[in-house]
């Protein structure tokens, strides 16, 4: 789950505008100085992020990141030179086999600790790109409204937009903000192209992992398993493992549940009997581990998914929103049809 703060310690949130689909209201206004026309982009340009129209007068030259999704969206469009640098900690699994894997030998890795106010300051950043509950929150005083207050400017994760009520996120599905940021970042950055073509692929791989993915009552029920053993952190259906599953052909057992990662009862995951499990791997609990937990918890002994031993491993960075996503659900896809054979 998003690490930096646990989703019981999200502070009241606030009001945002909801969007609907996968593409963002993008606007470019005529007349602007030769500078903010450098690299042949036309500037200034207005977008969408989570309700509110933010316009840029040139494309950011000092952006710092929170967490490996997040960064990786940046890498993925070739955004690399933009960057002072990212934060994440150092237990994001393989950072070694993306097609971007460059991307983390041109940057620099600022932190592996909280991001925080002092730090992008030193890093001179004029953008900070990170979400609700992956880096800002009002419980540390680092939001937008703060960071506009000295000077830099921030751009929200969309899989992290606040729909106004009280601490829920999301206000569309995660796939779709994920193409709705490539799409914004593209304009912002000038690499409309580029970005263009990232969704067109994406879209593409997905369509395929789909085409082959279990349909109707054939789809087996998926339970996402965070962390926790009083009581289980999971996926709503806007966090990223709810397309992840449904799109790999699984029934997602908290589709109902209108939020993104958030805690639920044990009570529940045994009476909605998942027959598959994916594990989130990330943090100081080894999947392993997290895997022994399930397979000894006595109330979870009769649930299918347990009783059956179907159970599934995917990184952090394939379940958040991330350049990773598609992939994800080709190896889901691929893994569900195993067990059900």
């Amino acid at each position: 789950m998003p690490r930096p703060v646990r989703p019981a310690a999200i502070a009241v949130a606030f009001t945002v505008l909801a969007l609907t689909g996968c593409g963002a209201e993008v606007t470019a206004r005529e007349g602007t100085d030769d500078a903010a026309r450098a690299g042949g982009g036309r500037y200034p340009v207005t977008v969408e992020n989570c309700g509110e129209k933010k316009t840029f007068e040139r494309a950011p030259q000092r952006v710092v990141t929170n967490d490996v999704g997040i960064t990786e969206i940046m890498f993925a469009l070739g955004l690399e030179d933009h960057m002072a640098g990212y934060v994440m900690p150092d237990d994001k699994g393989d950072l070694t086999s993306v097609p971007w894997k460059d991307g983390y030998t041109k940057t620099e890795w600022l932190s592996k600790e909280q991001i925080n106010k002092e730090l992008v300051l030193d890093a001179r950043a004029d953008l900070v790109f990170a979400g609700w509950n992956y880096g800002f929150n009002e419980g540390d005083g680092f939001t937008p409204a703060g960071l506009r207050r000295v000077g830099i400017d921030s751009y929200v994760l969309s899989e992290s937009c606040r729909n106004g009520q009280g601490k829920a996120r999301g206000v569309m599905s995660p796939l779709d903000a994920l193409y709705t940021d490539l799409r914004n970042l593209g304009t912002v950055f000038d690499v409309e192209d580029r970005a263009e073509s990232l969704i067109t692929s994406f879209r593409k791989e997905v369509a395929e992992a789909q085409a082959k993915a279990a349909k109707g009552a054939d789809r087996p029920r998926v339970f996402l398993y965070d962390d926790g053993q009083d009581k289980p952190l999971t996926s709503g259906a806007f966090a990223g493992p709810h397309d992840i599953i449904t799109k790999a052909g699984g029934d997602h057992i908290m589709k109902d549940l209108e939020d993104s990662w958030t805690t639920v009862g044990w009570e529940t995951v045994v009476a909605r009997d998942p027959e598959v499990i994916v594990i989130n791997n990330y943090g100081d609990t080894t999947a392993e581990q997290k895997r022994k937990f399930l397979m000894s918890y006595k109330p979870l002994a009769n649930v299918s998914a347990v009783r059956n031993d179907r159970i599934v491993v995917l990184d952090y960075v394939d379940l958040v929103e991330s350049p990773r996503n598609p992939a994800a659900i080709r190896s889901l896809a691929a893994e569900l049809r195993d067990l059900s054979s």
